[in-house]
Order: C-alpha cells, then sequence, then structure tokens
C-alpha cells in the first residue's frame, strides 16, 4: 500500500491548496504501465472519498493536457528561448559547492534532472534565475513562480482545468520532495478563483507575499528539508 497527496484548489486568500493524503495498493516497478496502473488506483481511492474528477499532471498522464502540462514539458519564455520548467529549476540551483550551472537550461527535462552536479556540489542554499535570487522560503515559491510564469500564457487551458476537483503527480512521494507540479497547478486555479494571478505575477515580492501563508501550512512545512528541494 502507498500513500499520495491530491491537490485540491481551496480558493481563499490564506490558504490556495489543500491536500489530502489517499492510501491505494501500489504496483512496483519502472515501467510505464504499472505507473498508468497506479495512478488509476490512486484516482479509484480519491474517488471514493467523493474526489473527482482528478487531472493527472505528469508525462504518464491518460489525458494529453496532463502531459502538456508536466514540468517536463511545459515551457517558460526568457531571453535565451523557451525552456522547460524541469530545466529551469535544476539550472537555477545554488550550492555550496556551486551553481548556478546555466548550461543545464539547454538540457532536455530528463539529462537536467540527472545532471551529476545537482547531486554532487552539497546543500542546496538558494536559487538564481538569470540573476534574480530566490530564497528556499517559502519552500515551494521559485518552483511555483516558474511553473505558474510558464502556465500563464497557455490561457486556453484555464478553462478545461476548472472542471477538475484536484489534481495528482504519480512521481511525487512527499517522503522524498517537496515541489510538486500538481500542487502548482492548484495553486493556479485557487489564484484564477480569487482573480488575483496577475498581481501574483507582477514581481517576485509580490508573489511571495500572496504565496508565504499557504506555504507554512502545508506539510512540506513541517521540516526544511532543503536537502531534498528536488
Amino acid at each position: 500500500m502507498a500513500k499520495r497527496p491530491i491537490f485540491i484548489p481551496v480558493g481563499k486568500r490564506e490558504h490556495l491548496v489543500k491536500e489530502i493524503q489517499v492510501e491505494f495498493k501500489w504496483n512496483s516497478g519502472f515501467a510505464l504501465i504499472q505507473k498508468k496502473k497506479n495512478i488509476e488506483a490512486m484516482h479509484e481511492a480519491a474517488k471514493r472519498k467523493g474526489l473527482f474528477p482528478l487531472l493527472e499532471i505528469s508525462t504518464k498522464s491518460e489525458e494529453k493536457i496532463g502531459q502538456r502540462l508536466s514540468a517536463f514539458n511545459l515551457k517558460i519564455d526568457t531571453d535565451s528561448g523557451k525552456i522547460s520548467v524541469e530545466s529551469a529549476f535544476q539550472g537555477s540551483k545554488v550550492f555550496e559547492g556551486g551553481g548556478p550551472f546555466t548550461d543545464i537550461y539547454r538540457m532536455d527535462s530528463h539529462d537536467a534532472k540527472k545532471d551529476e552536479r545537482i547531486l554532487e556540489s552539497g546543500q542546496l542554499i538558494g536559487f538564481d534565475f538569470f540573476g534574480q535570487e530566490w530564497p528556499l522560503v517559502p519552500k515551494t515559491a521559485f518552483y511555483d513562480w516558474l511553473y505558474l510564469t510558464a502556465l500563464e500564457t497557455h490561457q486556453e487551458y484555464f478553462i478545461r482545468l476548472f472542471k477538475y476537483k484536484g489534481f495528482t503527480d504519480i512521481e511525487f512521494n512527499p517522503a522524498k520532495s517537496i515541489n510538486c507540479q500538481a500542487r502548482a497547478c492548484a495553486s493556479l486555479i485557487s489564484l484564477l478563483k480569487l482573480k488575483s494571478l496577475d498581481d501574483a505575477l507582477k514581481s517576485q515580492s509580490d508573489f511571495i507575499g500572496m504565496v508565504s501563508s499557504d506555504s507554512f501550512k502545508q506539510e512540506h512545512s513541517t521540516d526544511l528539508r532543503q536537502g531534498q528541494l528536488l
């Protein structure tokens, strides 16, 4: 058995996203069919709790929109061209032993996440995205900002996303990671409900001010786990 979170957009300024844990039978293995079985099992368990419909946000999603909104596929516009959210996130990490490793921006998402420097440069101490420095706290602020900034240019998806009760990411294990594309997507819907997305994305300080209250209500704020901000 396994437990994984469903991310529900709350639509309250002080609490953007609610995490609800569901337990389901886990199918072990790395094959795509096993991942899809786990998604189905998780969504069925959630449905028994009244949580449906749900959208899987990952490359393993059965729905095209879920695949397109994966951080591996979603692109953010920069002065150097379009780069994936995943590559932007990994390439912006600053460690005690080095970084940011901006050449990672030009890598595909899979290679970016597996770059040896990410694993061997010591403690994560912050982020630097084209000269804009981001702190580690609020915990998911930088990742969520990248994701929302990239998704904001795809407003054709917004209406479709409103039909879902919540969002999942089968690759996300809260025991190992903090940042999650499904949570970021739920944050987007909350900000849209509040009519606050444009205000949140005006500046770094505006964004941090908008998400900081919510961040400290999440389970990932129980302990810092700086080394696990994957």
